[in-house]
């Protein structure tokens, strides 16, 4: 398959993940995710394992993504659940070794919270799925680094772009890339009739305040 520039994968990655249904719009009829806040997008990126030329894509986007900002990685890991299987498709494209990291350690065996060998000083790029709060994500790049191995950056398929995440990341000195995001998401469902350009503004309102979304 034909891999789009850095540049346009925002709205190519978006769109294939409308097209597979691993994002739904429901801007005047809003879901309600586990913490009770009323959302116009769910988001379910697990769905791209099953389609190999979207799940290509994103490969190919992480590892293009990795060459240009961390040439110098050593080895790439999977934040649990939705990061692994997405972290083993690039090491194998980058010739890296892979690692994945648990929500805390394991209560039995050798309590691993990470999996995977590595050594001290390691040079890692972190993969995830979905950048909502970002807290689940940081806490395993700040597992990592508490590990002894360098972190340069958490790469994920996709970002809601909320303020206060960027904020939390930038706080702890951890850089962030995403291949697509809530601003190509909209371009890309009006582009191909999801949604209408008058919903365009109640979407755009959702990312500004989520909280009082729908109230």
């Amino acid at each position: 398959m034909s891999i789009p520039a850095l540049e346009q994968l925002p709205r190519e990655i978006a769109a294939g993940l409308l097209k597979i249904g691993a994002v739904a719009l429901r801007p005047n009829e809003p879901f309600t995710w586990t913490s009770g806040l009323k959302s116009p997008i769910y988001c379910d990126n697990r769905l791209t394992m099953s389609y190999p030329e979207i799940r290509e894509l994103i490969a190919e986007g992480f590892a293009a993504v990795i060459r240009e900002r961390h040439p110098d990685c050593e080895a790439v890991a999977g934040i649990a659940t939705g990061g692994i299987p997405h972290a083993a498709w690039v090491a194998q494209k980058l010739n890296l070794p892979m690692l994945y990291v648990r929500d805390k350690a394991k209560g039995h065996g050798k309590t691993n919270q990470i999996e995977g060998h590595f050594k001290e000083g390691q040079k890692v790029v972190l993969i995830e799925d979905l950048i909502s709060t970002g807290g689940s994500s940081l806490k395993a790049a700040v597992a990592v680094r508490e590990a002894g191995c360098v972190v340069q950056g958490v790469v994920a398929i996709f970002t809601y772009q909320f303020p206060h995440a960027a904020a939390a990341f930038a706080e702890e000195h951890i850089p962030l890339d995403t291949l697509s995001n809530y601003t190509a998401l909209i371009e890309a469902a009006v582009e191909n009739g999801v949604v209408q350009s008058e919903d365009v503004a109640l979407l755009q309102s959702w990312r500004e305040n989520p909280q009082s979304f729908g109230v």
